[in-house]
């Protein structure tokens, strides 16, 4: 995989005639509707997505009027892909709805087919966008995937690329026993780097399935007051709604004019 340097990749900004394409791949598994705190896992994901596609509508208003400066698709798995946004749609499209796709539980976590769609996505619609920002997916699971190893995948998706670089994958992963270090203070904390140890095996197989945070994006949650890390990971886990919430909002990231 060739990617550009970090000081010149991913600083295309989205515009309403060149916007940013994001794909939330979210695993509805029966164990999302475990609970976390006082919520069920899938209600804080749910929680956290509006969060992002509302920071998505901000971040594209001049004044009264959006311009579209995003592209989403939103895509819920289990054993079969469920497209709960009715294809790619511009975020005003989306919100406009005034409401919210209805998550639902089923039992498996087919996390390879649902790579699978999200990669025929991309090479549908990349032909067109090689002046846009790189697409970015963003991938949200609590456990492990059943079926194939979704790993060759996803390498297959981050060797795709656009002008202003390749493809991101985005992992957030939902577990009370995710990283060997707990994180206490999720604005102080450096993020998933090439060091970090995982309690859960299948924490090792998502690092190696996310891509590097561009500075573009790292950046903006520095603003946010996030203090992560240069060259930590795309890659979060979701052991409280704080970070389940950082994760989404870093899916929203993409430099915008």
């Amino acid at each position: 995989m060739t990617v550009p340097s970090q000081s010149q990749a991913y600083t295309t900004q989205a515009t309403q005639s060149n916007p940013a394409l994001i794909i939330y791949l979210l695993d509805v598994s029966g164990s999302m509707s475990l609970m976390k705190g006082e919520k069920r896992r899938i209600d804080i994901v749910m929680d956290s997505l509006y969060v992002a596609l509302k920071q998505m509508v901000f971040r594209s208003t001049k004044g009264s009027r959006i311009s579209s400066r995003y592209r989403v698709a939103i895509l819920a798995y289990s054993d079969e892909v469920h497209d709960l946004s009715g294809g790619i749609k511009k975020i005003d499209e989306l919100m406009n709805t005034g409401m919210m796709p209805t998550l639902k539980t089923y039992r498996f976590t087919d996390t390879s087919q649902a790579f699978q769609y999200a990669e025929k996505l991309l090479q549908d619609e990349l032909p067109t966008m090689q002046d846009c920002p790189a697409p970015l997916i963003c991938h949200m699971t609590d456990g492990v995937y059943t079926g194939e190893d979704p790993q060759p995948i996803v390498r297959r998706i981050m060797d795709m690329s656009v002008k202003d670089g390749n493809v991101l994958v985005e992992n957030i992963f939902i577990s009370d026993d995710v990283l060997e270090q707990e994180v206490d203070e999720p604005k102080r904390w450096q993020g998933v780097r090439e060091d970090t140890a995982f309690r859960d095996d299948y924490g090792y197989k998502l690092k190696l399935m996310s891509s590097v945070i561009p500075e573009s994006y790292r950046e903006m949650m520095r603003e946010a007051h996030f203090n992560l890390a240069k060259d930590s990971l795309l890659m979060f886990p979701g052991t409280n709604p704080e970070l389940v919430s950082l994760g989404f909002q870093m899916s929203a990231a993409t430099p915008i004019y």
